[in-house]
C-alpha cells in the first residue's frame, strides 16, 4: 500500500472515531471502566498467545518474561486505571472572582476527554507501550488507535486481532505496517499522540505532530545512570544491579546504562556484578530464561559499541558465560562492562539498549554528578546508599524522569505514580491520577451569580476617578 493509500486509511478511522466520540457525548465512569475490563479480559483470554508471539518475535523470549512484563504489567495499569477513575472525574470546585463571589459568582474544572488518542508503541515492551498508556486514555474517557511495532510483528498480528474481537473499530483500534505508516500516523490530526521510542524518531514525531497542533506524550530514553554512594552496600548494589540489567537483556527503556563507582570500590563491584550475573545465567547459549536481543541490527549494534570500545583502549570485562558460536547466533551474549571507555567512544555517546554496560570512576560523587548534568536529562536514575544528606542532595542536584533509590527499574512499576521523561527523554506522563489528566482536558468554568454590582459601583465606562483610585488601591506588594 502506498504513503498516500495509508493517509487516506488512517484518516477515514480517525474520522470515524472522532464522528463517534461526538455522537456519544459525556463518557459516563461504566463506559470508561467496561472499555478497561475489555482491554484486560482480553489480555487474560489471549495471554498464551501473546506471550508466544513476543517469544517468536524475539527469537526465544522466555514466556513468564513476558508474561510478567507485558501482560501482567498491561492488566496492572488497566485495573489501576478501572478500580479509580470515579473519583479522579468529578468537577473539582475553585475559588471564583472577587467580588463577584460575594454575589453568587462560582468556578469549577470540568475534566473532558480529548477526543481520538493515537499511541504508537516500541518492540521491547510490545504490549505494554501500548496498553499502559491506553488504560489513562480510557480512564480519560477517549476512544484510541494502536500502532504496534513493525519488529514485532507477530505480536501485532495477534493483538490486532484480539482488539478486533472485543472492540468496534471507531472504539478502539489497531494498525500495523513499518516506517511508513507510523510516519503517516504521526500526520494525522489526532487529538492527542503517544509515541515510545528513541529520542532521533521522538523529534520526527513531534515534528510531524506540530503540523495539525497535536499534543504530544513521548516516552524516549536516554542513559540512564546508577550513582553508587560510598557508603552503600556494594553487594546488594551489584545484586539488584545485576537484576535489572539484565531483565530483556538490557532492553528496556529504564535500563542502567552507566554505573557511577568510587575509584576504591570499582574492582570490588565488577566482583559482585559478575558473581551475581553468573548466578542468574549459568549458561548462555541454549538459556531460555535469556532474553536474545530483537534481531541481527541490534544485535550488530551493540556489538559494535562495545568493540568499538575495546578498540580505544577500554577495559572490557566479561560478566556470565563466555559467548560461543550458538550464542552468537541464538544472539544471546553476557554482560559486557566497559570500564571508562573515552567520552568520544560509540558506547558513551549512544543509549546501549542491550546487553553491555558502562563503569565510570569518581573521586567525589559531586563529580559524577556534575558529569551526569552536563549530559541530556535520562529517563530514569538511579541511588545506592545509606547517607540520607547525600541522597538527599543527589536528588535536589539533579533531574530524570523517575528515581529509584537502592535499586533499578521498579519506579515505572508505580501505578498511582507518574511514569514519563524530562527534556531529551521525553515529555508527558502516564499511570495513575496524572495519566487521566494528560489525557484529559481541563476546562474553567465560570458561573455568575443573579446579581452584577459593576455599574452600581461606577466599575462600567465611563470611568469614574473614584473607580481609578479604587484600582490604584488594589495594587499593593
Amino acid at each position: 500500500m502506498s504513503d498516500s493509500h495509508h493517509a487516506q486509511s488512517l484518516a477515514q478511522l480517525l474520522a470515524s472515531q472522532k464522528a463517534a466520540f461526538i455522537r456519544e457525548g459525556p463518557v459516563s465512569a461504566a463506559t470508561r471502566c467496561d472499555r478497561l475490563q475489555r482491554v484486560i479480559d482480553l489480555l487474560v483470554k489471549h495471554n498464551d498467545a501473546l506471550c508466544e508471539a513476543m517469544g517468536d518475535d524475539f527469537g526465544g523470549r522466555p514466556r513468564v518474561f513476558s508474561m510478567m512484563n507485558d501482560v501482567a504489567g498491561s492488566i496492572g495499569s488497566l485495573k489501576h486505571a478501572r478500580d479509580h477513575l470515579a473519583a479522579w472525574m468529578p468537577d473539582q470546585a475553585r475559588p471564583s472572582v472577587s467580588p463577584f463571589d460575594n454575589f453568587g459568582a462560582t468556578a469549577w474544572v470540568k475534566y473532558q476527554p480529548k477526543g481520538v488518542v493515537g499511541i504508537i508503541g516500541t518492540w521491547n515492551a510490545p504490549l505494554f507501550t501500548l496498553l499502559s498508556p491506553l488504560a489513562s486514555v480510557f480512564a480519560a474517557g477517549n476512544r484510541a488507535v494502536l500502532k504496534p511495532s513493525e519488529i514485532a510483528p507477530r505480536t501485532a498480528l495477534v493483538l490486532s486481532q484480539a482488539v478486533a474481537e472485543f472492540f468496534s473499530p471507531d472504539e478502539l483500534a489497531v494498525v500495523t505496517g513499518g516506517p511508513d505508516v507510523a510516519m503517516a500516523f504521526s500526520c494525522q490530526a489526532w487529538n492527542h499522540l503517544v509515541f515510545t521510542g528513541s529520542t532521533r524518531v521522538g523529534k520526527l514525531v513531534m515534528k510531524a505532530a506540530s503540523e495539525n497542533l497535536v499534543p504530544v506524550t513521548l516516552e524516549l530514553g536516554g542513559k540512564s545512570p546508577v550513582l553508587i554512594g560510598s557508603g552503600a552496600d556494594m553487594v546488594n548494589a551489584a545484586e539488584r544491579i545485576a537484576v535489572g540489567k539484565s531483565a530483556n537483556s538490557g532492553q528496556l527503556c529504564v535500563s542502567p546504562d552507566v554505573v557511577w563507582v568510587h575509584e576504591s570500590q570499582a574492582q570490588a563491584f565488577i566482583d559482585s556484578l559478575q558473581t551475581f550475573y553468573s548466578g542468574l545465567f549459568p549458561s548462555l547459549s541454549v538459556n531460555p530464561d535469556v532474553v536474545p536481543v530483537v534481531n541481527d541490527q541490534h544485535f550488530a549494534r551493540v556489538e559494535s559499541y562495545v568493540a568499538d570500545a575495546d578498540a580505544r583502549g577500554a577495559r572490557v570485562v566479561v560478566a556470565g558465560d563466555l559467548p560461543d558460536a550458538e550464542g552468537l547466533r541464538s544472539r544471546r551474549m553476557p554482560l559486557r562492562i566497559v570500564v571508562n571507555p573515552p567520552a568520544e567512544s560509540e558506547i558513551s555517546r549512544h543509549e546501549i539498549f542491550g546487553p553491555a554496560l558502562v563503569l565510570r570512576t569518581y573521586q567525589v560523587i559531586s563529580d559524577a554528578v556534575a558529569e551526569l548534568n552536563a549530559d541530556e536529562r535520562p529517563l530514569a536514575l538511579y541511588y545506592f546508599g545509606s547517607d540520607a544528606v547525600e541522597q538527599a542532595w543527589v536528588l535536589d542536584h539533579t533531574l530524570s524522569g523517575g528515581v529509584s533509590i537502592n535499586d533499578v527499574t521498579m519506579h515505572p512499576a508505580l501505578h498511582d505514580a507518574p511514569f514519563g521523561g524530562v527534556g531529551a527523554s521525553g515529555m508527558g506522563h502516564y499511570h495513575g491520577h496524572e495519566g487521566f489528566l494528560e489525557f484529559s482536558h481541563a476546562r474553567s468554568v465560570y458561573s455568575a451569580g443573579s446579581y452584577d454590582p459593576r455599574r452600581e459601583w461606577g466599575m462600567l465606562p465611563p470611568y469614574s476617578d473614584n473607580f481609578a483610585l479604587m484600582i490604584r488601591g488594589a495594587i499593593t506588594p
